[in-house]
Formats: C-alpha cells, structure tokens, sequence
C-alpha cells in the first residue's frame, strides 16, 4: 500500500513538472519598458489609475511622471535628462520644451478639455438675473458665462452687492472676479491671461505692442484682485470643493467631471462655459522613441481614449466619447462645444504672452 501511494505521489509530482515544462499557447508576458516623464497635476488621477497602468502595461509601457506646473515644465526639461516625455495641460509651454530638446516633429495632442467657470447654482442664478450668464432651454441645462459683461464689471469695479438677488446670500461681497492661478507657474492661469487679452483686443490675437499697452490695466487689475494665487489648478478647485474661497473659479472641465463620473457628489456645483474660452490641448512632447510610443498610444488607443473619456477628457480622435460618458451626470455639461455655440480664440505667441503675464503682474515693460 505504502509504495502505491509513493508511485502515485510520483506521477503526481511528475506530472506537474511536466505541466510547468509545457510553454503556454497564450501569447508570454510583455516585457515591460519604463517611460519617464513630466505631467500637469490635473492628469495625475489618470497615470495613477490601475486600468490606465494596465492597459498601458499590455502595450509594454510603465509611466512614471512627476505632476508639475506647465510652465514649470520647461526647467524641469533642461535639468533632468533622462526624460523620455514631457506632457502640459496646454500647447504655449512645447515650442520652448521642443527647442531646449532639439525637437521639430509637429507633437500629439490625443485629448483637450475647455476651461470653464465653476460656481454654486444660487451664484449662478445671481449671475443670470443680472445679465451675467444665460442657461439655455436644452435638456442639458448648458450655462454661459457672458464675457463682455463679465470684463465690464472688472473694468467698472462692480460688486457682488450691486447685483440684484446677491442680498440674499451673505457670502457675495466685495468686487466680481474670477479666481486663478498663478499665470507665471501654471497654464491655466496663463491661458486665462490669453483668453482677456484676445476679447480685450477687439477679439484679436495679441501679436503687438500697441496689444500688450491696450489690455495690461484690465489684466492687472483682474489679476490683483486675487491677492495670492496657488500653482496648481489642482489647489484652487480643492479650496472651492471645500467651500473656501471666492465663488467663480477657473478650471478645467475635465476637473469637474472626473469628480461627477467617479461618483463623488458635486453637491449644488455648476458649470458655466464662457461664450469665448481657451482649449486646453494636452500635448505630449515626446524626447525618445517610448515617449513617442506613449504619445501615439493615448491617440489612437480605444481603451485609453475611452479611460480618457472616463476622467472627463474630451478625446481628440472620438469627440463623442466625452458626450457619452457624461450623459445623465451633474453638474450638466455641454455634450457639444460647438452646439453650444462656444467660441475659442487662438493662444498669442510665446513671447507675446508672457509679455501679457508680466503685465498682468504688474511688472510690464
């Protein structure tokens, strides 16, 4: 009996030997390379998400990215060499990453996500009773925030209390203004700088100096308002979450929506597309051929275009993928820029728009 059990653990013992000797039919795993690169903090939650690093893995790619400002990227760029990519919130800050890196090759932008105005729904009904913003009679409930009347209020100083039905909420006083952040550090403030200068210009790009000297006092004024700004789009948004702060922020929209389609609540949260705003395009400059890869991947990838998608990305190769991931969130959002009638003006050259930051500053020529 006893050496029946031990020719029978044998073949048992053999035959899992066998078995770990035969080569799966399957396709071996993928041998993965590590790309290293730089993001905007407003991508973090997507380069940390397991199906992302997942679908990433099957490709063969592991990303490890340090989240900095945009306008931070550039400094980064020249002191670390061993990037392979460097991934902005828009496209002002690549022309200087490219030229620091050799580049010339026209770079990937594989999504966008337009900046918009959040605020609290009784801040909005505020804004429309006094001609500050519109809601639209659609089902998906689009706000506008109305420009012009916005930078007549910067210039005239109006504020919160002049405004009829602002009584009623003790938290609206002092002057009108639109929080940001810094314009010097990140995108998003800079892109609100570019996004004043174009209407405040007769809704021309500013390309001059006669440009820079017919908007500087507005964008001063616009900005100093704010006394100290944060340099992460990030900061901002959290305080507003958090109930702190100034009632009208600059942010991005996918922002807004990675909350709603995580399923975190946005309480009494709007969100109010300026008739005229900034695109954000996130652009991948790629250094290496595995930044490329990456690049190229985050484009033409339908899972991670529908991942984008799910982190309120809008996906520049399936415009509609946005759309359907937000229908039947809140706040509403607009499933159609252009259907919405929202109009974006083109970002001034590099050197033009820090000259505008500067002067936004107070520190013009």
């Amino acid at each position: 009996m006893r050496r029946a059990l031990g020719v029978l653990a044998a073949l048992v013992l053999l035959g899992g030997v066998t078995y770990a000797l035969i080569p799966d039919s399957g396709p071996g795993p993928t041998k993965l390379v590590t790309v290293t690169g730089l993001i905007g903090s407003e991508k973090r939650a997507f380069f940390e998400n397991q199906q992302v690093k997942d679908e990433l893995a099957k490709q063969g790619l592991e990303v490890r990215a340090d989240s900095t400002g945009s306008w931070t990227m550039s400094d980064k760029a020249k002191q670390q060499t061993d990037l392979d990519f460097a991934f902005p919130a828009s496209a002002a800050p690549v022309k200087e990453i490219q030229h620091i890196w050799g580049l010339q090759d026209s770079p990937l932008v594989p999504f966008y996500s337009p900046l918009v105005i959040v605020t609290h729904a009784p801040v909005a009904r505020v804004l429309q009773e006094n001609n500050l913003a519109t809601l639209d009679d659609s089902d998906h409930g689009v706000w506008t925030f109305k420009m012009d009347a916005y930078l007549a209020a910067l210039k005239s100083g109006r504020k919160w209390q002049d405004l009829v039905g602002a009584a009623a909420h003790p938290e609206l006083s002092g002057t009108i203004f639109v929080t940001t952040t810094d314009p010097q550090s990140s995108s998003s403030g800079a892109m609100y700088i570019a996004l004043l200068s174009y209407i405040l210009n007769n809704r021309q790009v500013v390309s001059d100096q006669a440009g820079i000297d017919a908007t500087k006092d507005v964008l001063h004024t616009a900005t100093a308002l704010q006394g100290g700004q944060k340099s992460s789009s990030d900061e901002p948004f959290k305080d507003f979450g958090a109930g702190v702060g100034n009632p009208l922020v600059f942010a991005y929209e996918s922002q807004v929506a990675q909350l709603a389609l995580s399923g975190t609540s946005t309480g009494d949260m709007v969100v109010m597309y300026p008739d005229t705003t900034i695109y954000s395009d996130h652009t991948v400059v790629a250094r290496s051929a595995n930044g490329q890869k990456l690049a190229s991947l985050l484009q033409d990838d339908e899972e991670l275009r529908r991942l984008e998608a799910r982190f309120g990305f809008r996906p520049q190769a399936d415009p509609s993928a946005f759309a359907k991931a937000v229908q039947g969130k809140k706040p509403d959002f607009a499933p159609d820029l252009t259907a919405a009638k929202v109009k974006q003006p083109q970002v001034p050259a590099q050197d033009y728009l820090l000259k505008l930051v500067a002067a936004a500053k107070g520190n013009a020529q």
